[in-house]
């Protein structure tokens, strides 16, 4: 989320807004960006990344204006459909705000079955029947907390109305409506509707709304309609079929587009269809074995690295993949190593964006996430809230501030967070620390004249692009939600400077500044004590002797927020039993206390987690809502405020307590109510479980990867890049062949032996090539299999219009 220009003015003499802007899925909201006080063109800067648990048909970006004596009101909207996302994938777009009203907010489907039948009256004149059976709907929105739906069905006359059907968003109403429809024509003259004069039936139409019914004096709110000209029942008399709502003709219509301003978005949407592990085995064995290969630039890894166009697109799937496999380690070293011998200085020493420098970048930011949360959170917490002054350029001071002042508060931010961070060397992940011996091996080895170099090829990647980032942007290491305020910000720049040249140990510090204030304020740390202390905790992180880390067991904070749950107690069951708590989760311990920082009111710990499952929303009529089972079959139940949120929760809940040796195999989807179970309507309390349990992720806490899927994603970037690949296995012929000057074209890849990188390149290739006949076939027997109308493809669905298209030209080529 980049930023909003142009808002239109707020009415009052103040003119300026404070605005948020909210990621929804539809019309559910899934994050909220922080509040930009007092501007019409604010700035967010803020990235938000999901796996996204449900269908959706739009992806929508609203810009609200906080109120604070009434509901904040809607300033625009921005709805990407699903199925033009591709469009839009990762790059700057600028999108037009558009208006929202009642009418045109709509998401969810709904089930009707139409019947066309002739009665022959006594006088032999012939009427026509309609009965239009409404069944169900699915996904409707959630209004103010809860949804009463109910639907009106009208054909040109007086309407028909379904009975509501209180608090819930997926209503089944299976009930029939009769409509008369007479024609003055005479039973002798051909009565059905293959006549080819156009007649009133042919114009009438079938009109379904769906409401919400509201206590509010405002009435009633719509939620959607469907319009289904009578014109197509001619074929059949009988039609049953799912269909998208839709929203109503006169929405979007009040104002302008271009009267509401524009929102700034980069949206990178991945949709992966991952097969079954064997299908995937001939390219991962292919993968995994690169760091063995001789040299590590024949390997298919290293080829990924050279024919992305970004390198960081080929290190995050190839770091998910070798992790998950625990062949991370020998990878980069490999790759690490053929890097320092293709470096003529040790000054430049992994200061490029190589392959190398990204995949390291990577494994830090998954293995090291809760070594940043222990070592540095605290901190950047009490920064973010405190606000001291530590402005030291005196062109900046604000009025009032005294610069001695502001040095010294930031002279003691820098001193604490350097204290936290040369002390932690016991709390780095072995992971890291085993690249960072091998790291520091390569580099003394090829540089044996500089005795600084072992320090500089780790320094270069824990403080230049591990903490000194995470101070300056803590909201990308989830150390804090949101982007900080200005001032705030400005401090942790400071901090990230000084942090970053006192890890660098550099010779001239002071020249290391452009800034003459940045270098006076830097001879506060021009003492030996502070190199001494880099050295030393370099040399714990990367030694191969090192302690074993798991005696020092520090309860690590896994994931903490507001949610609402049930009252655990024996007291009669009822709405004023739930109530909003925070929670908060390690791996101790999973607990809720009234408000953050409270007294915990009620602590689970880890091991009497026995299983973690969603509940049905039939349970309480309440949406995003799952179950903690513990022993003696008690049960806590939580709402979470989204689908995203509640699917974090369960996977993260259900990776912590994977190992319990108690661990339920069945469950109840549904809560125990009213003296029985309503999943299986059994009447004792301790009944065993109806469904088996689901679960079965990796019990590894901080890395939860799926080895398939990075290699889906793997095959889909060689497949993406196959004409780079082309072109290499022509580099590798011309240069074997010739041996002489390279030629211009082929001078950009890195090919150090041509015959074993052929052979790699003709293995890769054909590893893609049956990857991609798979996925063909499988989209060909999904469109043989597919029902437009199902309730997977509803009538309205314009992706599945778009692949209907797309697959019946396929077939006609074929034939």
């Amino acid at each position: 989320l980049g930023e909003a220009k142009n808002l239109p003015t707020y009415p009052g003499p103040n003119k300026m807004r404070d605005c948020y802007c909210t990621v929804n899925l539809d019309q559910e909201e899934v994050f909220r960006t922080k509040i930009v006080e007092k501007s019409l063109c604010p700035f967010y800067g803020e990235d938000f990344y999901c796996e996204i648990p449900r269908t959706f048909r739009h992806l929508s970006f609203y810009i609200f204006d906080r109120d604070v004596f009434r509901r904040d009101s809607i300033i625009g909207k921005v709805a990407i459909q699903k199925e033009d996302l591709q469009k839009y994938h990762n790059r700057d777009t600028w999108f037009q705000l558009q208006h929202v009203d009642a009418d045109s907010e709509v998401q969810g489907k709904v089930h009707l079955e139409l019947r066309l039948s002739e009665v022959i009256t006594d006088t032999g004149v012939v009427c026509h029947k309609l009965a239009t059976r409404v069944l169900e709907c699915q996904g409707l929105p959630i209004v103010n907390g809860q949804c009463d739906p109910y639907a009106t069905v009208t054909l040109a006359g007086p309407s028909r109305q379904t009975k509501v059907k209180k608090k819930t968003n997926n209503p089944h109403f299976d009930e029939v409506f009769y409509f008369e429809v007479t024609r003055p024509s005479s039973y002798n003259k051909k009565s059905h509707f293959d006549i080819e004069d156009v007649d009133e039936v042919d114009k009438m139409e079938i009109r379904v709304d769906l409401w919400n019914a509201s206590n509010l004096k405002f009435g009633d709110e719509f939620l959607g309609e469907l319009r289904l000209p009578l014109k197509f029942l001619r074929q059949s008399s009988s039609y049953e079929a799912w269909y998208f709502l839709q929203p109503r003709d006169n929405g979007n219509k009040s104002l302008k587009p271009d009267d509401l301003g524009s929102l700034r978005l980069n949206v990178v949407y991945t949709e992966d269809h991952v097969f079954s592990s064997d299908y995937y085995s001939p390219l991962r064995d292919l993968l995994l074995k690169s760091a063995d290969v001789e040299p590590v630039s024949a390997s298919a890894a290293h080829i990924l690295g050279e024919v992305c166009r970004e390198k960081q697109e080929a290190a995050i799937p190839l770091v998910r993949l070798f992790l998950h496999y625990g062949r991370v380690v020998p990878f980069i070293s490999a790759i690490a190593n053929a890097e320092v011998k293709r470096t003529q200085d040790p000054n430049t020493i992994f200061r490029g964006n190589s392959l190398t420098s990204k995949c390291i970048d990577e494994t830090m930011k998954l293995a090291g996430m809760h070594y940043l949360q222990v070592t540095l959170k605290p901190i950047i917490d009490e920064i973010c809230q405190v606000h001291k002054p530590c402005e030291i350029d005196p062109v900046k001071l604000k009025d009032g501030e005294n610069l001695e002042n502001n040095r010294e508060n930031l002279r003691q931010y820098v001193d604490r967070i350097f204290s936290v961070i040369t002390k932690s060397g016991v709390s780095c992940p072995t992971v890291m620390c085993d690249i960072f011996f091998s790291l520091r091996e390569s580099a003394a080895k090829r540089f044996q004249g500089d005795l600084d170099v072992r320090y500089t090829a780790v320094s270069s990647f824990i403080f230049l692009r591990f903490f000194a980032p995470a101070i300056l942007s803590p909201n990308l290491f989830h150390l804090t939600p949101h982007h900080p305020d200005p001032q705030t910000s400005r401090t942790l720049t400071l901090i990230s400077k000084t942090i970053q040249t006192l890890g660098s140990l550099s010779k001239s510090k002071s020249a290391n500044f452009k800034e003459s204030y940045m270098a006076t304020f830097y001879d506060y740390f021009n003492e030996q004590k502070y190199a001494d202390a880099v050295k030393n905790f370099l040399d714990l992180i990367s030694s191969s002797g090192r302690r074993d880390h798991k005696s020092i067991e520090q309860p690590i904070l896994l994931k903490e927020g507001f949610m609402i749950k049930r009252a655990q107690g024996r007291k009669r069951f009822g709405m004023k039993n739930f109530k909003k708590r925070w929670f908060r989760l390690t791996n101790h311990e999973f607990t809720y206390q009234k408000s953050k920082g409270d007294h915990p009111l009620c602590s689970i710990p880890i091991e009497n987690i026995l299983a973690v499952e969603r509940l049905e929303e039939e349970s309480f009529k309440m949406k995003n809502m799952f179950q903690v089972i513990q022993p003696e079959r008690r049960v806590l139940y939580i709402q979470a405020n989204n689908c995203v949120e509640a699917k974090d929760w369960i996977d993260i809940l259900t990776k912590v307590s994977q190992c319990n040796k108690k661990r339920l195999t069945v469950y109840h989807p549904s809560a125990y109510l009213n003296g029985h179970w309503l999943c299986c309507k059994a009447t004792a309390d301790n009944t065993p479980g109806c469904t088996p349990c689901t679960g079965g992720l990796p019990a590894n806490i901080q890395l939860d990867i799926d080895g398939d899927r990075e290699t889906e994603r793997i095959y889909s970037l060689f497949n993406l890049y196959m004409p780079k690949l082309e072109k290499m296995q022509e580099a590798c012929g011309s240069k074997s062949v010739y041996d002489g000057p390279e030629e211009e074209e082929y001078s950009t890849f890195i090919i150090d032996d041509p015959k074993e990188t052929y052979k790699t390149l003709k293995l890769i290739i054909e590893g893609v090539g049956t990857l991609e006949q798979e996925h063909a076939q499988y989209k060909r027997d999904k469109f043989k299999k597919t029902k437009y109308g199902s309730q997977e493809h509803p009538i309205g669905d314009k992706s599945f219009q778009t692949y209907i298209r797309q697959q019946s030209e396929i077939s006609a080529h074929s034939i």
